[in-house]
């Protein structure tokens, strides 16, 4: 009798195994159709930029190109414009995020004390900033009256600490063991020591994580460049990218003489454009993926 009990079962396991393997199997290719939609087009982009130009104007189309050229990269990468945005986009970057990182580490840090006198008044005024803002036009004049118009630091300064960024570096701080700090302030250890080589060290993977949010916000710094920024020598690379992208004649944008002139389709040259400035990016992240995974549930309920 028990064996015909376990016999009657063993069919329901495999017919359990079997749709759980195709419920697999179709979530597996539903992920792959919505990655396609994103890989593809940048795919496209890629194999353009460096296809030839007699290839492209004969208006046939490959997976992969059938006559290799870089003359689109050299024309872009050797212009004075290119350099001059590259410049200003790397001195963006490249000083606003440890601003934007210490700053608002600096300030979660410090709110995340209970006994911080007048804590809960500047809590307030954080969470504040979050949910109201002055507007297009107040933002302009105060960044006149502080004389950074046309001034590199009028867009990093404003979006050097953020309120969100802010309460989810505070809840992090507020879940690291309190044991540690107790023992550092026995040893004789102060508040800047206590930060620097105790607080941070064990806050890596939250720091990673808002190190490439920052990178990549700076990086895409486009809005506030066209606001404050009037000399065109001093524009990022996402302003250069989208004059190449809406001109209709592209030597008005990179310097390209007149007999190099008809060698690029304008096409060609918008999207080597797209790669150039894309590019950083991605080279940086797959470094920073692992601490990406480890931080993104920063400041997430435990259970």
């Amino acid at each position: 009798m028990t064996q015909k009990v376990i016999q009657n079962k063993r069919p329901s396991r495999l017919g359990m195994r079997a749709s759980e393997n195709i419920y697999q199997v179709i979530i597996g290719l539903l992920l792959a159709l919505i990655a396609s939609t994103m890989i593809l087009p940048f795919l496209y982009v890629t194999i353009i930029s460096f296809t030839d130009a007699s290839v492209y104007v004969s208006g046939s189309f490959y997976l992969w190109p059938k006559k290799w050229s870089t003359e689109a990269y050299t024309l872009i990468l050797r212009g004075q414009g290119f350099l001059n945005a590259l410049k200003a986009s790397c001195f963006i970057t490249f000083v606003g995020t440890p601003i934007n990182v210490c700053a608002n580490a600096g300030l979660a840090y410090m709110l995340s004390k209970d006994d911080l006198v007048g804590g809960k008044v500047i809590n307030r005024l954080v969470m504040f900033t979050m949910l109201f803002g002055a507007g297009m036009i107040p933002n302009f004049i105060n960044i006149r009256n502080l004389g950074l118009i046309n001034n590199w630091f009028a867009n990093i300064l404003p979006s050097a600490c953020g309120a969100w960024t802010v309460m989810v570096m505070k809840s992090f701080f507020q879940e690291l063991p309190k044991d540690l700090e107790e023992a550092a302030e026995v040893d004789g250890c102060g508040t800047l020591r206590m930060f620097f080589q105790i607080v941070l060290p064990l806050s890596l993977a939250m720091l990673a994580t808002f190190t490439l949010f920052a990178l990549v916000s700076y990086w895409n710094c486009y809005f506030s460049a066209i606001m404050y920024l009037t000399d065109t020598t001093k524009m990022p690379l996402q302003v250069y990218l989208q004059k190449i992208v809406l001109t209709t004649d592209i030597s008005e944008v990179v310097d390209i003489q007149d007999d190099l002139r008809n060698i690029v389709p304008q096409e060609v040259m918008r999207m080597a454009s797209l790669v150039v400035v894309v590019f950083p990016i991605l080279c940086i992240y797959p470094f920073m993926q692992k601490y990406f995974a480890k931080g993104v549930m920063v400041g997430a309920v435990k259970g």
